[in-house]
């Protein structure tokens, strides 16, 4: 009987290593230690052998050779599963292998490269990037920035209002310095941002306008800020976004929320100037709408149009051909 065991194993495990799938084992586990198994009715047979010794031997040989065929059938089946598993995977993955060849779509519009550019310039001057609605109310756009309803520098803005309760109450904001009175009342000073975003004014689209188009604004409000921190601020910019060629210089000027106030150009590195933006010191008045005491804190601010920004850095005559979507004239900038 020793024998018909050792040729049962034998034909049981060439069955199992056979075997191709976990369902086809399955089926074959009964076939090679079920009760209709060779090994099944060799066992059926222990209670004819007359000897109780040698039948507890053959039925422990018979008990370890089912324990392996067993072992064999799992460590199979364990095989089978995990190769099923990667042709499934294999068969349903996604090739997401990153294409090398450049692709004449999905780059970026050359606006959207000039913020973030600008952006980066300022984050590593050590300005951290504040938004704003673009909704606004009077108070934000107009009152918060020493411009009360009276004030005749109101007119220097060609408002678009949203109808409201209070007509006049609600307008698409004419710059982005709304956010530096909401800045001032959420941030806890000292601060030192800017303010990327869209606005709106009533302008003509011409050459050099549009009714929409972009503004970034930088606030700094600290302890014996001082005009020379502004003008030393202003420097540093020019050099880190134009190149160390660039210079800039301010111009005495004019606005509600800045005293003293002035225009910054910049010079080209042929020599001509070009007008950038506006800047001053925060004037007190605008420091008590953000909640801070102006005999404490002080502080500058600066903002330019990032229109105008691209259109000088790319030399385009006219500020609409960045609108028009014209595929033609934007492919050019990567």
């Amino acid at each position: 009987m020793r024998n018909d065991i050792a040729a049962a194993v034998d034909a049981a495990l060439a069955e199992v290593a056979a075997a191709s799938s976990a369902a086809s084992l399955a089926g074959l586990s009964g076939s090679v230690v079920g009760k209709k198994s060779p090994l099944g009715q060799l066992k059926s047979k222990l209670g004819s052998i007359g000897d109780i010794d040698e039948r507890k031997a053959l039925g422990q040989a018979l008990n370890d050779a089912m324990r392996a065929v067993e072992a064999a059938i799992a460590t199979k089946r364990a095989e089978c599963e995990s190769a099923e598993l990667e042709a499934q995977m294999a068969s349903e993955g996604v090739d997401l292998t990153e294409r090398i060849a450049p692709s004449r779509r999905g780059r970026t519009h050359l606006v959207t490269q000039a913020t973030q550019r600008l952006e980066d310039v300022f984050v590593g001057l050590g300005f951290q990037v504040a938004e704003g609605p673009e909704v606004e109310s009077d108070f934000y756009n107009f009152e918060a920035l020493n411009m009360p309803k009276s004030h005749p520098a109101r007119s220097m803005w060609d408002t678009l209002f949203v109808e409201s309760a209070e007509p006049g109450s609600v307008v698409l904001r004419t710059h982005t310095s709304p956010v530096q009175i909401r800045v001032m009342q959420e941030w806890p000073p000292p601060i030192y941002a800017v303010m990327p975003g869209r606005v709106f004014r009533r302008d003509t689209p011409d050459a050099t306008h549009m009714p929409v188009f972009h503004q970034i604004e930088g606030l700094v409000i600290d302890r014996n800020i001082t005009f020379r921190d502004l003008a030393g601020t202003i420097e540093a910019f020019t050099k880190a976004f134009f190149g160390a060629d660039f210079t800039s210089r301010l111009r005495p000027s004019y606005f509600p929320f800045t005293e003293p106030s002035a225009e910054f150009d910049i010079r080209r590195a042929n020599g001509s100037w070009i007008e950038l933006g506006g800047c001053g010191m925060v004037h007190p008045n605008v420091l008590r709408a953000g909640g801070l005491d102006p005999e404490e804190w002080s502080g500058f601010a600066f903002g330019f149009g990032i229109d105008r920004m691209a259109k000088e850095r790319h030399s385009i005559d006219d500020i609409r051909e960045m609108y028009t979507n014209d595929l033609r004239f934007l492919r050019q900038f990567s």
